[in-house]
């Protein structure tokens, strides 16, 4: 049995953890085993559902439970294996000792995903929905992989796993074999776990992303932002939940202006995000704590058997082979081409939007090809490489 897995992100303060919490409570309520997870450290699973949570899973009812991940507890009792591959790596640099693990950045949203990976993996639960920080720590949290592995490569001489793995169809046309675990040192395991991890968030019949906003302009550009880096970074976002909506018959004049303000950029958000199955969530006269609150949202909005649904919204990025080279295929929605640097260092493609950057490393046959050219269309950004040739105008 493969599990979905659904992360919510959104700005700080929408309310992503009450839309979280009633998916899970929609889903349980199907018969379905689920695991509703927060990998924020600042948890509130335990106050939605105002009960006192542990650094276990804990069961709630027949088919729902509850998991709060603690980083360091998780490396230090769940990952022995994965300690033991760190420590190699780390005494090949000689900079950290074994047990300073903890210290290095981005190693507990590592070991996070690395626990939901396992969970996965396990076939305990059919539905993982997993509760994330705020937008800039969630796309750290879900690049994390891809950016230690670009460390590794560039770092150690990863010999049997040298060449990168950025989707299926590059497997098929370069006709990659994955080595023999058994014949691996342990540089190269961790490699490959990375590999395995990266491939699992972004792979689109498990797993998705889906944003929680507001009718409100900060949160709303914010928003768009979002739905870009994810996009960027190969993440297949779903869904858009607009919350904390005012009734139009709310009969008090001083609302009136407010909820004016809202239609406005509740209008804009339909049509920035008309690709996605748009959710609207009503403002409630009371904070959605407690079970019996957060059901108001699984009555409300979460009536369609549908939003379990996996929807493929994006195509993943791809290498293709054309008539005279090959090209890279990369979704940027919502990108202006002015503010994308696209350039090519040794044998990466780095592409800049905004205040974030990503490095592709490109399979070994193109190590001898470079960009020819580039073009950004309706939110896709096509790379065309030829080889031996020259840069033209992006």
């Amino acid at each position: 049995m493969d599990s979905r897995i659904m992360i919510f992100t959104g700005k700080g303060g929408v309310g992503k953890s009450s839309v979280a919490a009633a998916h899970a409570l929609r889903s349980s309520e199907q018969g379905k085993k689920t695991l509703l997870v927060s990998t924020d450290m600042a948890h509130n699973l335990g106050d939605i559902f105002e009960i006192r949570l542990g650094k276990e899973i804990e069961n709630i009812h027949p088919c729902l439970d509850l998991y709060e991940i603690d980083p360091q507890y998780v490396m230090e009792n769940d990952f022995e294996q994965i300690m033991k591959y760190m420590g190699s790596l780390l005494n090949q640099t000689g900079v950290l000792e074994p047990q300073d693990i903890g210290m290095l950045p981005g190693m507990e949203e590592l070991f996070s995903l690395l626990r939901i990976a396992e969970l996965q993996k396990s076939g305990t639960y059919e539905r993982i929905i997993v509760d994330c920080a705020p937008t800039g720590e969630t796309l750290s949290l879900l690049k994390f992989p891809e950016l230690l592995s670009w460390y590794m490569e560039k770092l150690f001489p990863i010999g049997k796993v040298g060449v990168r793995v950025l989707a299926p169809v590059s497997r098929s046309l370069f006709k990659i074999e994955m080595p023999n675990r058994h014949a691996m040192n342990d540089i190269e395991k961790m490699y490959l776990k990375l590999m395995e991890l990266e491939e699992l968030l972004k792979d689109r019949d498990i797993t998705s992303v889906r944003i929680v906003t507001a009718p409100e302009k900060m949160v709303v550009e914010e928003t768009k932002r979002n739905y870009m880096y994810m996009n960027l970074y190969d993440f297949n976002v779903d869904g858009l939940y607009i919350n904390r909506i005012l009734p139009h018959d709310i009969g008090n004049d001083f609302f009136d202006e407010w909820i004016s303000i809202q239609q406005k950029y509740i209008n804009e958000l339909n049509d920035t995000f008309a690709a996605l199955p748009i959710y609207q969530i009503p403002w409630y006269e009371e904070e959605l704590k407690g079970e019996e609150n957060v059901r108001r949202i699984t009555r409300d909005v979460l009536t369609d058997d549908d939003v379990f649904k996996t929807r493929l919204i994006t195509q993943r990025e791809r290498f293709e082979q054309t008539d005279n080279g090959y090209s890279l295929t990369v979704n940027i929605p919502g990108a202006d081409k002015k503010d994308i640097d696209m350039y090519q260092v040794s044998a990466d493609i780095v592409i800049k939007t905004g205040n974030f950057k990503r490095n592709i490393p490109l399979p070994n046959i193109l190590r001898n090809y470079t960009v020819s050219g580039a073009r950004l269309e309706d939110g896709v950004l096509r790379i065309i490489f030829k080889k031996g040739a020259e840069d033209d105008d992006k």
